[in-house]
């Protein structure tokens, strides 16, 4: 990101979606240089007049970001909206401030092209995206966040300084993040002085997979944050691992914690959906967590929305479960015990 002696600032999005060879560079242009300025409009792939008034994002992860930096209200239009948990939102989608616009993937172009926004905050898992084309078409500006492609939970945080020029609120948004990244290092600092690293096993079954977070992957970098042994750690994936339960068994049956089984909310579900889960000392030892029981009023999960926004509160969870000595007064926010 970079701002110019005339105002303009220029922001560059290398990294849209995975693996992506294409980046994306924006032109942010103050309102009342719009007449002064000449831009070559090929150098850019969006010109956006700031600070913007009407916008429509697609990712729950943005919401606490435009939260945070006080300019919910000029949120008019997302798609799913059911999958909101902020209460500030919900109350803005009740009042119809926030128009429903259908699903990301089949989003409703012509609702979003009549209600005029200033910008659309996409987001995107490849370069073929035909909707938003068709947004371009209409004079309407797409931009590309990438927040998602992150690989550590800082940098997802830091997302919030991608938000802000459209707002001319780039001071605020320093402040913000400062505070959270301050807030996750002296936790981070508080877990080394922890005695022991207990072993962690993580996600599920879906038919005949068992799914869990690669060793470079941001849920695996929370648990290295939080002094955890997490036992796929030496694994260089940054996504998911696919693997058969006989090779988790194998590894794990003696893991001390089980942090965030998919879905499950309670034991019983857990034995329903395979009864092999309780072979693992974990189960039997109800030492597993989750965030999935932690929802919004519509069944939205708080974590997909607000953990990337807020890694501070993830770590000092993840902290009280494995450490508990460290942060005794430590109220859990998205993690809580299985049921």
């Amino acid at each position: 990101m970079e701002k110019s002696d005339t105002g303009i600032t220029t922001i560059k999005v290398t990294s849209p979606w995975p693996n992506a060879n294409k980046s994306f560079v924006y032109a942010l242009v103050p309102k009342e240089k719009l007449s002064i300025v000449t831009l070559n409009k090929d150098e850019y792939d969006a010109i956006v007049a700031v600070p913007v008034e009407r916008i429509v994002s697609t990712s729950t992860t943005h919401i606490p970001a435009l939260e945070s930096l006080g300019v919910l209200d000029n949120l008019i239009g997302f798609p799913d909206t059911q999958y909101i948990s902020s209460n500030a939102a919900r109350k803005r989608i009740d009042g119809g401030q926030i128009q429903e616009l259908g699903n990301n993937e089949q989003l409703n172009t012509e609702m979003l092209i009549a209600i005029q926004p200033d910008v659309v905050f996409g987001f995107g898992i490849d370069n073929q995206n035909t909707t938003y084309e068709t947004i371009q078409q209409a004079n309407i500006p797409v931009v590309y966040n990438g927040d998602w492609t992150e690989e550590t939970p800082l940098g997802k945080a830091e997302w919030i300084k991608f938000f802000a020029p459209f707002f001319q609120l780039e001071k605020k948004a320093d402040s913000i993040f400062n505070e959270i990244e301050s807030s996750y290092k002296e936790a981070k600092i508080l877990a080394k002085k922890a005695n022991v690293k207990p072993s962690i096993l993580s996600g599920a079954m879906y038919k005949d997979v068992w799914y869990l977070p690669g060793g470079n992957s941001w849920a695996a970098k929370f648990l290295e944050d939080a002094n955890g042994n997490y036992l796929w750690s030496d694994k260089e994936e940054t996504g998911s691992l696919s693997l058969s339960i006989e090779s988790v068994l194998e590894i794990a049956q003696q893991a001390n914690f089980w942090i965030a089984p998919s879905q499950y909310t309670s034991y019983q579900a857990m034995l329903k959906g395979n009864q092999h889960y309780a072979q693992f000392d974990a189960f039997k030892n109800k030492k597993v967590y989750t965030f999935s029981s932690t929802v919004g009023e519509t069944g939205g999960i708080l974590y997909y929305e607000l953990a990337p926004n807020r890694p501070d509160l993830v770590l000092k969870d993840l902290i009280h479960i494995l450490h508990p000595e460290l942060l005794p007064n430590h109220q859990l926010f998205f993690f809580t015990p299985l049921n």
